[in-house]
C-alpha cells in the first residue's frame, strides 16, 4: 500500500465520521507515522508503506475518528513561533491566546529585568513564548496540576530557557511568592452549563479544570484578579484572557480590586478576548 492510497482511504473514513479537516489530518498523521514532514508526504505519495507503518497509521486514524484532537495524537502543537509538547493534561494552545504574547512583548519591548507571573501556566505556551522572544525577562509559572508543571518544564528545556523560569505547583490562593511587574493568565472562563455545548474534541478530551469557570464563568477570573492585587506591584500590568461576552463584568471586578482598564483586545473573529489593566 502506498501513501496516496492509505491517505485516500483514511480521508473517506474520517469524512464519514464528520471530521471537517479530514484530508489535512490524514497528511499530518501520515507524517507522524513516517517521521517526515507534511511536504515530504505530498512529494512522495507513491512511496510504499511498511506493514508496521500501515498498522500504526490505521491506529492513529481510529483515534481521530473518535474526535481525539490531532495535537494530542501527535503530542505537539504550534503556537506563536515555536512548537510545544502537549498531552491530555494541558489545554491545547489556541491562536487567540497569542494576543497575550503579542501585547506583553509590545509592553516590555524597551524594559529590562521585569518579573512576569503566569497563573495557570499549563503547557507554558504563553510565558515561554514571551521569554523566548525577550531574553531580558524572567518568569514564574504556577499551576495546580503537577502534570502541567512537568509538561511546562519539558517545553522550557526544549526552548532552552529553563534558567529564566521558576515553576511552582500551587493553587493561586496559596501562592505568596514575590511581587511582579506583570501578571498574565488564561483562566477557565466557560460557564459550567455551557460545557456540554462544546465540540466533542474539546469537552471529550481537554482537561475540564482548564475550561470550567463555574456557574457564571467568572469564578476562575475572580480568583486570579483577587490574588493578583496581593502579588502585583503598584502600576503593574495584568493581562487576562476572557470569554467573548465577559468584558463588562470583568471590568467591574477589576475596578473593584483597584485596577485601571487600559484596553480590551479583540480576537481573530473580532470578539473581545483580552483585557489589559494597570494596578493603581
Amino acid at each position: 500500500m502506498n501513501i496516496l492510497f492509505a491517505i485516500n482511504q483514511a480521508n473517506k473514513f474520517l469524512s464519514s465520521k464528520g471530521i471537517i479537516s479530514s484530508r489535512l489530518d490524514c497528511e499530518i498523521l501520515m507524517s507522524k507515522v513516517t517521521q517526515t514532514t507534511r511536504n515530504y508526504i505530498l512529494l512522495n505519495l507513491n512511496k510504499d508503506l511498511t506493514k508496521k507503518e500501515v498498522v500504526h497509521f490505521k491506529n492513529l486514524i481510529e483515534q481521530r475518528a473518535k474526535k481525539k484532537p490531532i495535537a494530542y495524537i501527535i503530542g505537539k502543537k504550534e503556537f506563536w513561533k515555536n512548537e510545544f509538547y502537549v498531552s491530555k493534561d494541558v489545554l491545547i494552545p489556541r491562536p487567540d491566546t497569542e494576543l497575550i504574547v503579542h501585547k506583553v512583548l509590545e509592553i516590555t519591548k524597551k524594559r529590562t529585568n521585569l518579573n512576569i507571573l503566569d497563573i495557570g501556566v499549563g503547557s507554558g505556551c504563553i510565558i515561554l513564548s514571551i521569554l523566548k522572544d525577550n531574553i531580558k525577562l524572567k518568569g514564574t509559572g504556577i499551576d495546580i496540576s503537577k502534570k502541567s508543571i512537568d509538561i511546562c518544564r519539558i517545553n522550557s528545556n526544549n526552548l532552552g530557557i529553563f534558567n529564566r523560569l521558576k515553576l511552582f505547583k500551587s493553587d493561586i490562593d496559596n501562592f505568596k511568592y514575590g511581587k511582579y511587574d506583570l501578571i498574565i493568565s488564561n483562566p477557565p472562563y466557560i460557564k459550567k452549563n455551557d460545557l456540554k455545548k462544546l465540540d466533542k474534541d474539546v469537552i471529550g478530551f481537554e482537561p475540564k479544570l482548564s475550561l470550567d469557570g463555574g456557574l457564571d464563568g467568572l469564578s476562575g477570573i475572580r480568583k486570579v484578579i483577587n490574588n493578583s492585587t496581593k502579588l502585583i506591584k503598584k502600576k503593574g500590568i495584568l493581562v487576562l484572557e476572557i470569554g467573548f461576552d465577559q468584558a463588562d463584568k470583568v471590568k467591574e471586578i477589576l475596578k473593584k480590586n483597584g485596577f485601571y482598564i487600559k484596553e480590551v483586545l479583540k480576537d481573530l473573529a473580532n470578539n473581545n478576548r483580552c483585557i489589559v489593566s494597570i494596578k493603581i
